[in-house]
């Protein structure tokens, strides 16, 4: 593959999978790893940013950190999309429920999403650009779930730029009432990356927080106790 290593990732040619799991949280991406992964070894850790290939059930996967926001997933999925051959990306993260019919603790599998975002002008769109994930991805994840025993809910999300909104701006009672499930911040750019690269992509999410009924977790569970998505990722994978 052309220009190994990038910039962000300095892992030798053919480290990663075809298939990648990214949480947001490196250390979310280094107990995945060390809870489900064989023989998992550290490929790439460029500005702490984790990355680990193993094998699950004996198939090769690699599983890296993307950071937070749009522009963080968009370099991270780009280099191994472009660079490093990657075919799949899965992102595993949370997301606050806009939906009153979400729970924490749901797993939501977002069908497209919907943003505020200037990421989508780089491609020069004279429009909207509408990205959704990949079919395949999700029907095989909705299949997983249905084996492993989990509810999983297919459905629109919205990814934002902003995470502490100021002054009066808010898009949440427009958003419901198009019904949107949920909002987190990475998806658009990671599925239009896959569009832009012919590859793959699926955003699983576990419902941390509510917009709802005012409802969180704490940090210690967003990195280690939502282990149902990262199990139908790994069934995908």
């Amino acid at each position: 593959m052309a220009n190994i290593p990038t910039p962000h990732i300095n892992a030798p040619e053919g480290a990663f999978a075809r298939t990648v799991l990214m949480p947001g949280d490196p250390l979310r991406s280094k107990f995945i790893a060390e809870t489900y992964l064989e023989n998992a070894e550290l490929v790439n850790n460029v500005r702490g940013v984790q990355g680990y290939t193993g094998t699950y059930k004996g198939k090769k996967v690699s599983v890296m950190a993307s950071g937070m926001g749009m522009p963080s997933i968009g370099i991270y999925s780009y280099e191994l999309f472009n660079c490093y051959g990657v075919e799949n990306i899965i992102r595993v993260g949370t997301a606050g429920a806009l939906s009153p019919k979400l729970h924490l603790r749901d797993v939501v599998a977002g069908m497209s999403a919907y943003t505020d975002s200037n990421y989508g002008h780089q491609f020069n769109f004279h429009g909207t650009l509408a990205p959704a994930c990949s079919y395949k991805l999700l029907s095989d994840a909705v299949a997983a779930a249905d084996k492993l025993g989990v509810p999983i809910v297919p459905g629109p999300i919205y990814s934002s730029d902003v995470f502490y909104a100021q002054g009066d701006y808010s898009s949440t009672p427009i958003l419901q009432k198009l019904g949107i499930m949920c909002v987190e911040m990475e998806a658009y750019a990671l599925y239009l990356n896959a569009a832009a690269a012919g590859k793959n992509a699926l955003a699983l999410l576990t419902i941390s927080d509510s917009l709802v009924t005012g409802e969180s977790l704490p940090a210690e569970d967003r990195q280690t106790t939502f282990t149902r998505m990262m199990e139908i990722a790994l069934e995908i994978a």
